[in-house]
Parts: C-alpha cells; structure tokens; sequence
C-alpha cells in the first residue's frame, strides 16, 4: 500500500447531489444587500483582495491588448483599424465593469473609478443616433443589424451593458451608462415587441437584465419587454425556431427538461424564476422544479459543475458525466449558482441554497487561480496534468464573468422574509439586517469551510422578537445549535433550524456541522464513474494530484476500509485541509 495525500483543486470521480421534497409553498426573501455584509474571513478575503486587484487588473489589460476596448472606439469612428475579436467581445467589457462596479461599493477607489469613467465616455461615444450600440455590427455588418439573432448576441451584449448600466449607478451613482443602456433598451422595445417584431434572443441574457432594469426604475415596460422575450420562446406558429442548442424548441411553459447550452440554459432559468418571484407564477415555478431535478438529479457532477459535453458547451442524455472530458464551463457554474440563489429565495428551501454553495466552492472557484490572474475556461474532474489556467482566452466569457460574480458573494450570505432571517453561506462576517421588529448588527466568527464550528453574536438595536434560521446543508449528517450555551432541540426543516425568541444584545448562537471525510458514490447509470468513490468534506470535494502523491495518482486504488485523517497544512495552497489515507497501487 502506498500513502496518498488528497487536496481540494477540481474533485477527480463525478457524483450526483439529489435535493430534498420541495417545500410546501413558496416563500419570497429578500437577499440582505452585500454592501451591509462586511466580510472579514480567512478563505474568502483573500480571495476577495485577489479579484479586486489582480482579477480586475488582468481583465482590464487584456480587455485592452485584445482591443475590445479600442472596438468602441472605432465604432464611434474616433479611431482607425478593424473590429478585433469576437461578435460578442462588447460583453466582455461591460462584465469587467459590472465587476468594479461591485468591487468599488466595498471599496472606492477613485483611480479605478476614473479609468471606468473613460471607458464609458467611449462606449456612450459608441453608440449610434437610434440607440444602437454594437461594435461589430456597427463597424463590420452594419447592414445585418438584427439579421442573425440565432448567433449574433446582438441581444446577449445588450444585456450584459444593461446589467453593467445598473451596478455601476448603484456603485457610483453616475448614471451616463444607465442612460446609455436605457436608450439601448428603449429603441431595442421599439423594434420587438407585440405588433412589431416577433423575435427572442438566441443566447439568453438581456430577459434577466431587463428585469433587473425594471427593479431599478419601476418602469412597467421593461418587465413588458423580458416577458415578450421570454413568452416567445419556443412558439414555432409565430416565429423560426432556434431548437433545442437555446432552449428554443417548446415554450417556456412546457418546458421540464434541461437541454443544450448550459450557460444559456442557466440564464434563461434565472430570468424566468425572476419573472415567477414577481408575479407568484405557480406554473412557471412547477416546471422550473422540474428542470432542477432534471438537472441535480441526473446531469450535475460533484463539484456543481454542469454540461458535459464540448460538442454543444452543454447536456447529453442524462447520466452522460465523463471525468476527462467534462466541459463544466466557468461560466455555467456561475449561471448555475445564480440560479440556485433565485430558487432559494423564491422558495426559502434550503437544498437550492446547498447547490448554491457547491457550485461556488468547487465548480466556479476552480475557475480562477488564487494569484486571481489565470483562469479556467473548462474544468474536467480528471486531467493527465496537461490542464492548466491560461491568462486569456480568445473567447473571455469565463474570466469576465468571474470578475463580477465573486465581490459580490457578500449578497448570498444572509436572506430575510418577514420578521425572519435567515443564514445562507457561512463566513466570518459582520452585517447590518433589517426585519420588521428592528435592525440587527450579527457577528459571525468561524473557519467555515476548513472548521466546524460557526459563532454568530447578536446586537439587535432593543430587545427584538424575530426568527433566526441556520442553514443546516444536506451534506451535513449531525449538527448542534446552542443558544447562550443552551442546546437547541428544534429539527431540520427544509434544510433550516428556526430559533424563534426574544433576542437581546450580546445573544451567542453557536452552530456546529460535523465534517467527517465522506465517501461519495455516483449513481449506478453514471458508467464513467462504476468503481469509482469521491471524497468530501464539509462542501468541499477534493481531488487526488499527482504533485502530492509521487507523481501519477490514475491508478491508484482506496479500499473501502482505509482510514482517511485530516491535517491542517498553512503553508499549502494558502492553508487547507487535506485528507490522507492509505492506497493500493
């Protein structure tokens, strides 16, 4: 037998994460803003302090090099040369943007600040007397404006500006962007539309968008506009389908199966839970359940990594989850925690917000290295050594979507609904919640997800009756609540423990979720993964790699009896846990 040493990074074997019954009836929160979350943790600050200043940096160079940047000036005809990159590449530079905008309602920074100020001055000189804004189409095909909806992401790029428009306005509260996007959206629902034209989006993303515009504004034609997007889809008596590759093949409505491009499939989830949250749209709920347990049950692999296939950057046949050759693009784990976020707060059952939590920890993390300037575009489960992070890619969907998503992870730490509050992602925080009976300060203190240990102090204002609700994760098999020393009996409902009283200054609730190494097997249909067990921890699944183990671990065995004991090593990887155990050879 040989000693094995397994450290967290991609997580080798493919398993499937099943979610409990859904909950009884929907139940609406609200996430707490993450500008009151304050995180001070020892595994996401540094992390954080990557994004902000190499993540950003290392975008804002290649959006350079790459001349997405110059496209916007050429366009606005201020400087000579071709479009360079992709039809798309316009959604890279607003990504990068949203992203600042995030990291800089954390923390201003007004040279950061200034050098987005001037991108925007050219992105606004960009766009044309109608409202039009696209670099390529304005520069290269300008007589194809609206042609190819299919594949041109005419559509895509406008949402991503949309989305970029808010964020920096509410960062900032500068508004040429918003304006800039405003008049986008406005000449774009004057050509679609109900008596105009019939046609949808074929890589979805502006429906979200145009949500998140309505929010803003509380114009009632924004959300009149991602309705007609999203109603359209799929209706072959009205317009030319785009098939099943956009999700385009039934109506939303009929729709109880995942299929085709995972990134456009998470987004279009997304918008169509945001339209069901505001409208309580039960149907449209019911058949989003549908697809999570399509998705969850049979085509996720252990890391919440989703689509499996590099053919179509999507889903197979169900159970189709290869190791070498997994796609699990950056992109759909982000699309794939920003959806389980949403169908967490539409429902507050707490298995959406434990897919929430392994897409983020081990399927969109993975993504970006910890210096926070390389990147993933794919992540497979297994690898002859041969994957590495690259700086760049020509496609950049994946660093630019990183870029945006982790500043703001401060947003999915803590919900509320009613005089409720309930607990999301566990780190080491200090937040200001609001509830109906008064403002509360919580102090978390843990080394989640490295300890089990989780210690949350109370400060309400005054004496304040209220709900405090621990996620208990489905990973987690026992756990202990104490209240000022007190064990707590309550029980496990829908993935929460509620602790209903009333709560004085200096309350200690103390949460512990014990995290032995788990040996995890995939479902017998998983043929790839037949003979094969995983490894977890706490939410965190871990890999075998060569560099800890002698060299080649490919052949290695683990018997079921082996012993497996954990270590706390500082000086790897910027500390971890690792497990070690005895393997054949």
């Amino acid at each position: 037998m040989s000693a094995i040493r397994i450290l967290l990074a991609l997580g080798l074997p493919v398993c499937l994460f099943a979610g409990d019954a859904a909950a009884d009836e929907p139940q609406h929160l609200t996430p707490v803003p993450f500008p009151q979350v304050h995180i001070d943790d020892t595994f996401w600050n540094p992390r954080l302090r990557a994004n902000q200043t190499a993540t950003i940096a290392a975008n804002l160079r290649q959006c350079e090099i790459t001349g997405r940047l110059k496209n916007f000036a050429s366009a606005a005809k201020q400087a000579e040369g071709k479009h360079q990159g992709f039809l798309f590449n316009d959604s890279d530079v607003y990504k990068v943007i949203e992203g600042i905008a995030y990291s800089l309602t954390v923390k201003r920074d007004p040279e950061l600040e200034k050098r987005v100020d001037a991108v925007i001055d050219q992105i606004a000189a960009a766009q044309q007397p109608d409202g039009y804004l696209n670099t390529y189409f304005t520069v290269v095909k300008p007589e194809e404006r609206w042609k190819g909806l299919a594949h041109s992401h005419e559509l895509y790029c406008a949402g991503h500006l949309i989305e970029a428009g808010v964020a920096y306005y509410q960062a900032t509260g500068k508004d040429k962007l918003l304006n800039v996007a405003k008049k986008f959206t406005d000449y774009i629902i004057s050509v679609f539309g109900p008596g105009k034209r019939i046609e949808t989006s074929g890589h979805e993303e502006i429906e979200l968008a145009l949500i998140k515009l309505y929010h803003l504004t509380n114009e009632q034609k924004y959300l009149d506009q991602a309705r007609f997007f999203l109603e359209v889809r799929g209706r072959a008596e009205q317009r030319k389908l785009f098939g099943e590759y956009a999700q385009d093949h039934k109506p939303i409505r009929e729709q109880d199966e995942v299929t085709g491009h995972a990134v456009r499939a998470m987004y279009l989830y997304c918008a169509i839970a945001d339209l069901a949250a505001i409208g309580g749209d039960k149907q449209l709920m019911a058949n989003l359940e549908k697809i999570w347990k399509d998705v969850t049950e049979r085509r996720m692999y252990i890391t919440g990594g989703i689509g499996s296939s590099a053919s179509n950057e999507g889903f197979t046949v169900p159970y189709d989850l290869p190791n070498d050759a997994a796609y699990c693009e950056t992109c759909a784990a982000v699309g794939m925690a920003l959806w389980n976020h949403r169908m967490f707060l539409m429902t507050g059952d707490g298995k959406y917000a434990d897919v929430l939590e392994r897409a983020v920890y081990n399927g969109l993390l993975s993504g970006v290295s910890l210096s926070g300037d390389r990147f993933f575009y794919t992540n497979p489960l297994a690898s002859t050594g041969k994957h590495q992070r690259a700086e760049w890619f020509d496609c950049a969907c994946c660093p630019t979507n990183v870029v945006r998503y982790v500043p703001g992870i401060g947003e999915r730490m803590y919900a509320t609904r009613d005089n409720q509050i309930y607990t999301v992602l566990y780190a080491a925080n200090t937040s200001d919640v609001t509830v109906p009976s008064g403002k509360v300060k919580i102090k978390q203190d843990t080394h989640y997800p490295w300890e089990e240990n989780i210690l949350l102090r109370l400060e309400p204002e005054m004496p304040a009756t209220f709900g405090l609700n621990l996620r208990i994760p489905g990973w987690c098999k026992e756990f202990a609540v104490l209240v000022n020393g007190e064990k707590h009996t309550a029980e496990s409902k829908n993935g929460f423990v509620r602790i209903e009283r009333e709560w004085k200054k200096g309350d200690v609730v103390e949460l512990k979720l014990a995290m032995p190494v788990q040996r995890v097997h995939a479902d017998p249909n998983v043929k790839a993964d037949v003979g094969r067990v995983a490894l977890q921890r706490g939410p965190l699944v871990y890999c075998l790699e060569g560099i800890g183990n002698n060299g080649s671990v490919r052949s290695l065995v683990l018997p079921p009896d082996s012993k497996l004991t954990t270590s706390w090593e500082k000086d790897t990887l910027g500390g971890v846990v690792v497990i070690c155990g005895q393997a054949l050879s």
